[in-house]
């Protein structure tokens, strides 16, 4: 029975929903520190967080049973995601669940700004009545200035155009097909700061972005205008906002994320033309029901399937995807292992070409399948579909995918190429009847061999007495052979043979096997 751990509160409708599944246990503890985490972590398969529970390098590295850390909600600044995905732990978020909520919360901070709310209702509970100095401005034909053009964004762009808002935008990594269907302008990121009359942020903290808003971006920015952000506390430097706010360069802002929260000592609290609230940006009841329904769901569905949604370190691959495509990713593991099995050299390429059937699936879930069963048994950490990528890299294993709908002899073929520094070795696999891997070619010998359990590959002398000398060496060490295959190639006077047998043969029997004269190589690869 798969574990979970809550570490963090969730709404109660995610509780009952983990509570309902028979197959999972569900352990709920909050308030843990990063000693106490440490303690139990490593009997769970899965960690369920909001933005409390701090996933550090020492929670990782205790977690030697975990699969996934799903966060309730859209920041994963408390989690280590460089060194979970090292360690193979799946790391997902709920993107959307709350982004409505989120984007809401940005256009009353808006219209708060444009009309001094907080300033007109603390002037009429001190027996004020101060109409002419709470002037506002609408918003109507305003430019409303969004950087980021995410699912949150894309909200916060159609609530403008709601509000009759020219909408403009910017982000690198959307593509321009998508801006046009939206109908907001496209611009760059100093065109953004200077047209904007009101500048809010929707996107992720990460290095690129971190102070992506400065003392430099505030000063290309109109004085009339006004920033809100809703997204992540360290996107704004908060040193050059008090600066353009306290000396009139800029009207106003508001804040709901913080570079360190709660902002207990900044500066900032002492202006009166900032506008403050405590993270409410998912802070609705229903936000708080729909991210925790949908993390369990998530984390539910991974640990059943594999299929991950919302992961950060792994490619989207539906429950559909990954059906057709899981045959496939288990002959080219075993094809990987195979590969490395049979080159006594560090490896500095991998090719993986699928064929026929095998190209009408994402290529890449089955490149990382290759590289597993390159990895598997070579590098010293657990070797999965996350970390394969970057332990490959780490190991200087370059990787290229290439797919043809053609494939001449099998309906589906997968084709790994491994190069060494003087050594190229190649392997293609296929499925029989869809479903049963066969290995069907090793360099120029074309030869099908059920790969499974412990196989014998020899290289000799394509001469009569041959086969028999091996098996009589096999035989003479107890050892049964359950399948033979022998190939020749043209134009070669050699032959390969792979041999299934019963048990893994020791190393002095690996050595008389090689020590036959007309042996030119022996390798034992168990799988």
């Amino acid at each position: 029975m798969k574990k979970i751990l809550v570490a963090d509160k969730l709404a109660a409708a995610g509780i009952q929903y983990l509570q309902d599944q028979t197959d999972i246990a569900i352990h709920i503890e909050t308030g843990l520190d990063e000693d106490g985490l440490c303690r139990i972590i490593g009997d769970y398969d899965a960690l369920l967080i909001r933005s409390d529970t701090q996933v550090t390098p020492a929670v990782l590295h205790s977690a030697i049973n975990l699969k996934l850390i799903g966060r309730a909600g859209i920041g994963v600044d408390n989690v280590d995601i460089p060194l979970a995905t090292e360690l193979g732990i799946i790391v997902m978020n709920t993107p959307d669940a709350n982004a409505t909520t989120t984007a809401e919360l940005a256009i009353a901070h808006l219209l708060s700004l444009s009309r001094h709310l907080p300033a007109a209702d603390h002037s009429v509970r001190a027996g004020q009545w101060e109409r002419a100095k709470l002037v506002g401005t609408e918003v109507a034909h305003k430019t409303l200035a969004i950087l980021g053009f995410g699912t949150i964004g894309r909200i916060v762009a159609q609530r403008g155009f709601g509000l009759r808002m020219h909408v403009i935008a910017y982000d690198p990594f959307v593509a321009p097909e998508i801006f046009t269907e939206l109908g907001v302008e496209p611009v760059s990121l100093d065109e953004l700061l200077r047209r904007a009359d009101y500048l809010t942020l929707h996107c992720p903290l990460i290095a690129k972005t971190q102070h992506i808003i400065g003392s430099q971006q505030l000063a290309l920015m109109k004085k009339e205008a006004m920033v809100i952000n809703c997204a992540r506390g360290g996107l704004i430097d908060e040193t050059a906002l008090y600066e353009a706010l306290s000396t009139g360069h800029l009207a106003g802002a508001a804040l709901d994320v913080y570079e360190v929260e709660p902002p207990t000592d900044s500066p900032l609290l002492g202006l009166s033309n900032i506008v403050f609230t405590p993270h409410l940006g998912a802070s609705t009841a229903e936000a708080q029901e729909a991210v925790s329904v949908e993390i369990a769901r998530q984390a539910v569905t991974f640990l059943r399937t594999g299929e991950a949604v919302n992961t950060l370190n792994l490619p989207r691959l539906s429950a559909e995807e990954l059906k057709k495509s899981h045959e496939f990713m288990n002959l080219a593991t075993i094809l990987g292992k195979v590969l490395v099995g049979l080159t006594d050299q560090p490896l500095h390429k991998i090719e993986v070409a699928t064929f026929g059937r095998a190209a009408e699936v994402a290529v890449r879930p089955i490149s990382i399948a290759a590289l597993v069963g390159v990895l598997s048994g070579q590098v010293s950490s657990a070797v999965n579909r996350v970390n394969a990528e970057n332990l490959a890299k780490r190991q200087g294993i370059g990787l290229v995918e290439s797919m043809t709908l053609e494939s001449r002899d099998y309906i589906s073929l997968i084709k790994i190429t491994g190069f060494c520094r003087d050594q190229t070795l190649s392997l293609s696999g296929a499925l029989l009847g869809g479903r049963q891997p066969r290995l069907v070619c090793i360099n120029h010998f074309d030869i099908e061999v059920v790969p499974e359990g412990t196989l014998i590959i020899t290289r000799h002398d394509d001469r009569p007495g041959v086969i028999s000398a091996i098996s009589a060496v096999l035989g003479n060490a107890n050892i049964n052979i359950s399948r033979m295959q022998v190939s020749t190639a043209d134009d070669r006077l050699e032959a390969m043979a792979v041999i299934s047998i019963s048990t893994p043969i020791n190393p002095a029997i690996l050595q008389q096997l090689a020590e036959l004269p007309p042996v030119l190589s022996v390798t034992q690869i168990c799988l």
